[in-house]
C-alpha cells in the first residue's frame, strides 16, 4: 500500500512471512468450576450460529457504507517543515498527528506484538473470530480486567473508519458485516497494513511511525521487543496506560503483551526475559512541540495554505524544505532579541525590530524574524507590516539615474532650495535633514550623507514613474504612489521586500522572486511546488556595480559608519522625518539583510533616532556573526562592466 491507497497490484496468494503461525491451545487453563467450561461452549456455539448467519443477514443492510471506498482512502497525514539542510523546524496538523507507512517499513516484532495483544488469529479468519471473543471473555474474566479485547482487526478498523462509538447490539452487527465485506475485497496485508496507521496511540498520535517517534523517538521500522509490546499494550486505553503519564501501568500493559507472544510462541522465553530487562528511553510528545522558527513556519503555511488550501497542508502530509539555515535563523532571533536589552533599555526607546536576510546568488530568505519575542506577539513585522523606509528608498532612485545613462557616481547635482508645486496652497520644498544645503555635490557624497534635496531633484529629472516602473521589477509590491516626496520614502514597504530589492542590486541585476520555499513534496514524495531560482537579469549590471560601489560608501564613511564589519560591505540607511521608523539594509556578495527598529503603536523613538544609530548596529551584530566562517568576498567593480 502506498502512503495514501492500498497497493491494488498485489497478489492474492502473497503470504506473510514475519509472523509465525499461530498454534491453537491444545487446552484451556482449568479453574476449578465446570460451569466456566460450559458457558465457554455455550458462547463458541451461538457465536457460531451467529457467523453462520450474517451472509443472510449482510443481504438485509441496504444503506452501510461501501467498503471499497477504501481503495482510494487516504488517511490524514502531518505535514513537516525543515530548514534547507534538513533539519525539522515544525510538524502541522489537525487533531490526527499521523506519519503513514508501509507494512514492510514496520517492525516484525511490533507487528506481532499488536496481532498478539488485539487478534492473534488475524491471518485466519474471515473478519470475525468467534473463537477469538470466546477467548478474550475468558482472560478477561480471569484477569479481573480487560487484558484482551474480543474484537477482530478488521472490526476495529471499520469502527474507527466508519462508525460511531456508541455501544449498541445493532451496531456490532454492522461493525460485522462490514469487517466480512472488507475481507472479501482486500488482502490481509493490506487490511492491517491501514489498521496499523489508523489506530489511535494517546496523545493526539495517531498510526504506529507517528507513535514510535513519540514513545521512543525513533522510526516504527527500528522498535525493539520490549519497545513494541510497550505500545502494543497502550492500544485499549492509550491515554490511561501512557509511559509518559504512568510509568508503572506502562510497564504491566508490556508485560502483559510480552507473556501472550510467549503463550503464543511468537517470541521464545530468553527473549521475553531479555525484553523486561531491556531499558527504555522515552521520547516525548510530538503533537505539541512548539516551532523551532515559528516567526518562519508561520509565514511558510500562510503562502501554502493561500496556494493549496489550509486543510490540504494540515492534511495532506506535505514535506516542506524552506529556505531558512537553521543556524543563521538562531542567529538573527539572538540578535534582534539582545539587541532589544543591550541598545533600546527593554522597550524603552523602541519597543520592536524585524530583521530579513537574503542570499543574493538565489534570492532564498535564510532568516527571518518578525519581532523581538513571537510569545509576547504573533504579529510577524517582516512580511505583514508595512512601514516607510525613508531614506533606505534612495537606492532605487540613484540606481534609475546611472541606468538613464546620463549620470555617474561622479556626476554632480545642486544641493540647493527647491520648491514644486503640489496642488495645495502650499508648494512642497524639500529639505535636508539638518536644514542646511551643501552647494554643488556629486551624486556619490549625497547618498552618502543621504541629501534629500539631490533626490528629489533626481526623481523629477528621471521620472518618479520610471523609478516606480524599476522597484516594480526589483519585487517591491506595496502600493507607490508617483508623488514628488517617493524619492524619499513617502512609501509603505515590508522589510521583506526592501531586502529582495537590496538583494537584486548585490547580484549585479540579477533577480529571482524571493521565497521562503526551496520545494514541497506530498506524502508519496511528488514534487508538488519547485522554487528553484530561476534568475533573469532585470537590471543593469553597469548601473548596479555603479549603485553598490557608492553604497559601500555609505558605510565606509556617510551615515551607517556604524555598520562596518570588517569587510566590504554597501548599504543604506533610513529614517523618516518624525523618527517613527529607522532602517538598514545592506549586503555583502553573500547576503543581503534589512533590519527595521520601531514601535507598533507607530510613536516617534525620540529625538536624534536614526537609521544609523539605531538600526545599523543592530544589522552590524547579525552579519558579523552570520558571515564568520564565509569568505571575505570583494564587489565587482564597475569598470568591469559595460556602461549604458
Amino acid at each position: 500500500m502506498s502512503s495514501n491507497s492500498f497497493r491494488k497490484d498485489r497478489s492474492r496468494s502473497r503470504r506473510s512471512t514475519w509472523v509465525r503461525s499461530p498454534k491453537v491451545l491444545s487446552y484451556i487453563q482449568d479453574v476449578g468450576q465446570i460451569s466456566a467450561a460450559t458457558l465457554l461452549t455455550a458462547v463458541m456455539l451461538g457465536s457460531s450460529v451467529v457467523a453462520g448467519g450474517l451472509v443472510g443477514l449482510a443481504i438485509s443492510f441496504r444503506n452501510l457504507p461501501d467498503v471499497r471506498v477504501l481503495r482510494n482512502y487516504s488517511p490524514s497525514e502531518t505535514s513537516y517543515v525543515y530548514d534547507v539542510n534538513g533539519t525539522l523546524l515544525d510538524n502541522v496538523h489537525d487533531e490526527a498527528n499521523r506519519e503513514v507507512v508501509e507494512l514492510d517499513d514496520i517492525s516484525p516484532d511490533m507487528k506481532r506484538a499488536v496481532l498478539a495483544m488485539e487478534d492473534s488469529a488475524f491471518y485466519t479468519h474471515k473478519g470475525i473470530n468467534p473463537t477469538g471473543i470466546a477467548r478474550a471473555f475468558f482472560a478477561n474474566l480471569q484477569a479481573g480486567s480487560t487484558v484482551q479485547g474480543g474484537s477482530t482487526v478488521t472490526m476495529q478498523l471499520v469502527k474507527n473508519l466508519f462508525l460511531t462509538p456508541e455501544r449498541t447490539i445493532s451496531r456490532k452487527l454492522v461493525e460485522v458485516v462490514l469487517a466480512m465485506r472488507i475481507e472479501q475485497i482486500f488482502e490481509k496485508d493490506e487490511i492491517f497494513e491501514l489498521y496499523l496507521n489508523q489506530v489511535y496511540w494517546g496523545h493526539n498520535t495517531y498510526g504506529v511511525e507517528t507513535a514510535a517517534q513519540s514513545y521512543f523517538n525513533k522510526s516504527a521500522k527500528d522498535l525493539t521487543l520490549a519497545e513494541s509490546a510497550m505500545m502494543a499494550g497502550l492500544i485499549q486505553a492509550p491515554e490511561s496506560f501512557s509511559p509518559f503519564l504512568d510509568y508503572p501501568e506502562a510497564k504491566k500493559r508490556q508485560a502483559i503483551a510480552l507473556n501472550r507472544m510467549q503463550q503464543l510462541q511468537w517470541a521464545s522465553t530468553e527473549e521475553v526475559e531479555a525484553a523486561r530487562e531491556q531499558p527504555l528511553v522515552l521520547g516525548e510528545i510530538t503533537s505539541f512541540r512548539s516551532s523551532q522558527a515559528p516567526y518562519v513556519t508561520e509565514a511558510v503555511m500562510k503562502e501554502l495554505g493561500e496556494q493549496f488550501g489550509e486543510e490540504a497542508v494540515a492534511k495532506g502530509g506535505m514535506r516542506i524544505q524552506t529556505t531558512i539555515d537553521l543556524d543563521l535563523q538562531q542567529i538573527a532571533e539572538d540578535t534582534v532579541a539582545d539587541s532589544y536589552y543591550r541598545y533600546f533599555g527593554n522597550g524603552a526607546y523602541a519597543d520592536q525590530l524585524a530583521l530579513v536576510a537574503i542570499d543574493p546568488r538565489t534570492h532564498f530568505v535564510k532568516a527571518l524574524v518578525g519581532g523581538v519575542d513571537h510569545d509576547a506577539s504573533q504579529f510577524n513585522r517582516a512580511v505583514q507590516s508595512t512601514r516607510q523606509p525613508g531614506s533606505a528608498f534612495k537606492p532605487f532612485v540613484y540606481y534609475a539615474a546611472f541606468a538613464s545613462g546620463k549620470y555617474t557616481p561622479d556626476s554632480t547635482i545642486e544641493d540647493s532650495p527647491v520648491s514644486y508645486p503640489d496642488g495645495s496652497s502650499k508648494p512642497y520644498k524639500p529639505r535636508n535633514y539638518d536644514g542646511s544645503f551643501m552647494g554643488n555635490i556629486t551624486l556619490r557624497k549625497a547618498l552618502e550623507v543621504s541629501r534629500n534635496v539631490p533626490a528629489v531633484k533626481l526623481g523629477q529629472t528621471i521620472g518618479i514613474n520610471r523609478i516606480v516602473e524599476i522597484a516594480r521589477t526589483v519585487g517591491i509590491e506595496s502600493p507607490m504612489d508617483p508623488v514628488i516626496s517617493l524619492p524619499l520614502g513617502a512609501v509603505d514597504l515590508t522589510p521583506l521586500e526592501l531586502a529582495g530589492a537590496y538583494a537584486t542590486f548585490a547580484s549585479y541585476g540579477w533577480h529571482s522572486e524571493p521565497t521562503l520555499i526551496v520545494q514541497v513534496t506530498d506524502s508519496r514524495g511528488n514534487t508538488i511546488l519547485d522554487n528553484t531560482p530561476k534568475p533573469q537579469l532585470l537590471l543593469d549590471p553597469w548601473a548596479s556595480a555603479a549603485l553598490t560601489d557608492v553604497l559601500q560608501g555609505v558605510i565606509s564613511q556617510g551615515t551607517a559608519t556604524n555598520a562596518q564589519i570588517g569587510r566590504p560591505a554597501a548599504g543604506k540607511t533610513g529614517t523618516t522625518d518624525s523618527q517613527r521608523d529607522t532602517w538598514f539594509v545592506g549586503y555583502v556578495p553573500q547576503l543581503a539583510t534589512a533590519v527595521w527598529v520601531g514601535n507598533d503603536d507607530n510613536r516617534p523613538l525620540g529625538s536624534g533616532a536614526t537609521g544609523g544609530g539605531y538600526a545599523a548596529p543592530v544589522w552590524r551584530d547579525f552579519m558579523v556573526e552570520a558571515l564568520r566562517d564565509e569568505p571575505v568576498e570583494s564587489f565587482r567593480k564597475p569598470s568591469e562592466f559595460t556602461r549604458p
